[in-house]
């Protein structure tokens, strides 16, 4: 019995080498992707510009599955939650939040995490496996606004660059003229900080960056987020300064406030100190509480004392409002772990 690869999350290359192998016109890989991706073809009976022997010989090996959501959930902001069962134990959680015509999608990249990041309830679930492409995809097609999105953010369960290869190929997809055709400007992948995957991400994609800092003190931040041993803040941030980002691209810092842990003047002032020189904002994030956690977040007005100390120095600095946090669809609250082994 033939194994079936399915051909969903597949690049134009990648299909031109598969229909290369099944000695099919050469044309015919640029019509698969405009029926996949264009058209959103669940089945190859509706590519109607492909001879029916051909479309026989792809179903022969491959197929076309996308994942659909099971569940989903709608808050009072009107954010919506959309829970995904990829089968084998896994699920992953994605985040529709409107914001007058514009519609940002938060996705997933892999099932749990495998991080540690104390303040996340992604986290404390554990890791379970790394998503395809076409997983990821999914979340973007396959939810009630598709087609109507227009940013995306890697930012929900998981970290992006701890899947490099399938967060690549799937940003490869999004914009590339036989996909999706999104501009790379209307997308931020986030990351703690893994810097291989984080080099080839700058080398490979011209996405905006955000990255996870959350204390600008290595061994405060060691506490907080384990990765930081790894691979220190200091290092990541000098990477950054180096990089030519070319006017177009953005890079990001992203800084959940916890009450009397980084939210003083010194925090303030350190954190100037450790992005001068460097084109960037700071996006201040208020922090959600989680079970068995002793964290707590910082009040309003010191989160906007925090914001002046830094807009003082130069860097812009903004708070980012609260979305979806009645349905567990905030910062920091994605999690399936009710779902698992149930």
């Amino acid at each position: 019995m033939k194994e079936i690869t399915n051909l969903y999350g597949k690049t134009l290359p990648q299909i031109q080498e598969i229909c290369g192998e099944l000695k099919l016109p050469a044309f015919t890989a640029k019509q698969i992707c405009s029926w996949l991706y264009e058209k959103n073809a669940g089945s190859f009976e509706e590519m109607t510009n492909i001879s029916k022997a051909n479309r026989s010989l792809l179903a022969e090996t491959y197929s076309i599955d996308k994942e659909k959501p099971e569940k989903v959930s709608i808050s009072q902001d009107g954010t919506k939650k959309y829970l995904f069962d990829l089968g084998q134990n896994r699920f992953i959680e994605a985040a529709m939040i409107p914001d007058g015509e514009r519609k940002t999608l938060c996705l997933s990249s892999q099932a749990g995490c495998k991080m540690g990041c104390t303040f996340c309830m992604t986290a404390k679930q554990g890791f379970q496996s790394q998503l395809t492409p076409s997983e990821i995809l999914s979340q973007f097609t396959e939810i009630e606004e598709a087609g109507q999105i227009t940013n995306i953010v890697y930012m929900g369960m998981g970290e992006p660059m701890d899947n490099i290869d399938s967060v690549l190929t799937s940003l490869e997809i999004l914009t590339a003229d036989y996909g999706f055709a999104m501009s790379p400007k209307r997308i931020t992948v986030s990351t703690i900080g893994v810097i291989p995957a984080m080099k080839r991400f700058l080398e490979e994609s011209k996405c905006h960056l955000a990255i996870s800092i959350h204390s600008p003190f290595p061994e405060e931040r060691q506490r907080l987020m384990p990765v930081e041993k790894k691979y220190p803040i200091e290092e990541i941030v000098e990477i950054l300064k180096q990089h030519d980002f070319g006017g177009q691209r953005r890079v990001s810092f992203e800084y959940i406030m916890f009450a009397g842990v980084n939210d003083d003047d010194r925090h303030s002032a350190a954190l100037s100190r450790l992005l001068k020189g460097l084109d960037t904002r700071v996006n201040l994030i208020g922090f959600h509480p989680i079970p068995d956690s002793a964290l707590n977040g910082s009040s309003r007005p010191v989160m906007e004392a925090f914001q002046a100390h830094l807009q003082k120095k130069g860097i812009t600095t903004t708070i980012r409002r609260s979305r979806g946090q009645d349905i567990d669809a905030a910062c920091g609250l994605l999690s399936t772990k009710e779902r698992l082994n149930n």
